[in-house]
């Protein structure tokens, strides 16, 4: 039996997919990584078992900025259509939102960054990919949009205690997820170099957010690496 393919789309060049590619490789997936930023063409999605799309400094409705967002939706919305098993991280599940109807806007509290516990819903609990996760965990949260609206038919799985949107159900093959699964304190370094001087104004010490990430490598990859495994086993054709 071959290996499930799985299309990458990256959307930056400082946001690779990390440990969740890692992750899926040896889950026993290939993963064909296209870089529209940098020229790649978006194929469809006929050759695919499923589709990962990650994160990046745009917004999910700069579509006039970056002329590849547009046509991501448009995949977005063909996986939903083929039952494609898809997962959005961070700007990924906000282009899922969009596509999909919903409503990504900036947050009003500011940027959430750093570790913070998944408030599972009740909903959590049944579900084919986030089921297993929906325990006492935490993620790495760096972002400065949410999702504030739903689409249609979406399911939230899980939201901050402010009520922020941290993962959800778009369709049944089709999950996003606000935080960062993928990261590490390395990918992480320039994200926090560039949000330097916009957490001194607001009082966020940014080598002690990278400090607390480092030592939560160990419980960050038991909590994470699931979620791969979880994915690469939904894109086993036999199983859909």
């Amino acid at each position: 039996m071959s290996r499930p393919a799985v299309l990458v789309v990256e959307h930056d060049l400082e946001c690779p997919p990390a440990w969740v590619g890692t992750w899926l490789v040896e889950a026993g997936c290939d993963l064909d990584v296209r870089r529209p930023y940098a020229g790649d063409e978006l194929p469809g999605l006929a050759a695919y078992d499923g589709l990962l799309v990650l994160g990046g400094p745009m917004g999910a409705n700069d579509d006039d900025r970056h002329a590849w967002l547009a046509p991501v939706k448009e995949l977005l919305r063909e996986a939903r259509d083929r039952a494609l098993p898809t997962l959005g991280i961070c700007l990924g599940h906000q282009l899922i939102a969009v596509a999909y109807g919903g409503t990504v806007e900036r947050n009003p509290r500011g940027q959430q960054v750093g570790l913070l516990g998944v408030g599972w819903t009740d909903a959590a609990a049944d579900d084919r990919l986030f089921g297993p996760l929906a325990t006492p965990r935490r993620g790495v949260q760096w972002n400065d949009d949410v999702v504030t609206a739903l689409p249609p038919g979406a399911v939230l799985l899980a939201a901050t205690g402010n009520g922020e949107v941290q993962a959800v159900r778009y369709a049944p093959t089709v999950w996003g997820v606000q935080l960062h699964p993928e990261v590490d304190v390395p990918v992480l370094r320039p994200w926090a170099e560039s949000d330097r001087g916009s957490h001194e104004t607001r009082g966020i010490d940014t080598d002690a957010v990278l400090r607390d990430i480092d030592a939560a490598r160990a419980e960050l990859d038991d909590a994470w690496r699931p979620l791969a495994a979880g994915f690469a086993a939904l894109t086993q054709r036999p199983a859909r």
